[in-house]
């Protein structure tokens, strides 16, 4: 994929879902569509579908008697990925802990009420670069990196290095003039709430080059790493087995 120019980041520029706010306890009604139109897009565009992929290649082994497995979604947003993790597992009867983090209260709200039947899904609010403490065996993070520096993002990759015990997998969008065309298509004449349309369109711009995204887990000091490209407009850093090193 040929990359769109240069990576505009802004600091002082943050996506509209980042600002928001509990109002009286409450997310904004503008929240909770954006929401609701990232998971569709999730669904359809192949944040489910990768993530699929990599359940099925760590635990195609794993059963009802299979020791509980612990995961870790960070900038779990509206925790639509870890839902799909309990339902893979219960069809499969594994049996399985998730803590979802997210640093923004509002968003943590949508994905606390979205989630009332999945007891196996546990809500924190924290900051990705830095929370935790123990161990996970499967760390996940996605579409999060294009929402920080370059810096940043490889505190992001550091930690979740630091907590993962066996595999860590971390995806987001590849810049280029085909996610860049694709976005503004879908914003211009499908998805046209104000804050998808903002955020979708920066986010596209705020993404990583394919050699960018692999250069972040040189820098964070990543070893027998993998990275690849997956449809669509997605690329995906991961270990299959971090007790190699």
């Amino acid at each position: 994929m040929i990359p769109f120019s240069r990576r505009e980041f802004d600091p002082s520029r943050p996506e509209l879902m980042d600002q928001a706010e509990l109002h009286e306890g409450k997310p904004s009604e503008e929240l909770e569509r954006d929401l609701a139109n990232l998971r569709w897009l999730n669904r359809r565009f192949g944040a489910i579908s990768l993530l699929q992929h990599f359940l099925g290649r760590w635990l195609s082994d794993r059963n009802s008697a299979s020791p509980p497995l612990r995961c870790l979604d960070l900038a779990t947003g509206e925790a639509d990925l870890p839902r799909e993790i309990a339902l893979w597992c219960r069809s499969r009867e594994i049996r399985i802990e998730i803590d979802a983090v997210d640093l923004n209260p509002a968003t943590l709200s949508v994905a606390k009420n979205q989630s009332l039947e999945f007891p196996e899904i546990h809500f924190h609010e924290g900051d990705i670069r830095s929370w935790g403490s123990g161990s996970w065996d499967i760390v996940l993070c996605s579409l999060a990196l294009h929402h920080f520096s370059i810096e940043d993002a490889i505190l992001v990759l550091k930690n979740a290095r630091r907590l993962a015990s066996q595999h860590i997998l971390v995806a987001d969008l590849e810049r280029g003039l085909i996610g860049v065309a694709g976005i503004w298509l879908l914003t211009q004449f499908l998805l046209r709430e104000p804050m998808t349309v903002y955020d979708a369109r920066l986010s596209i711009r705020r993404a990583f080059s394919f050699h960018e995204f692999g250069a972040l887990a040189r820098s964070a000091g990543w070893k027998n790493y993998q990275h690849s490209r997956f449809p669509i407009t997605r690329q995906a850093l991961w270990i299959d087995d971090c007790r190699r090193g």
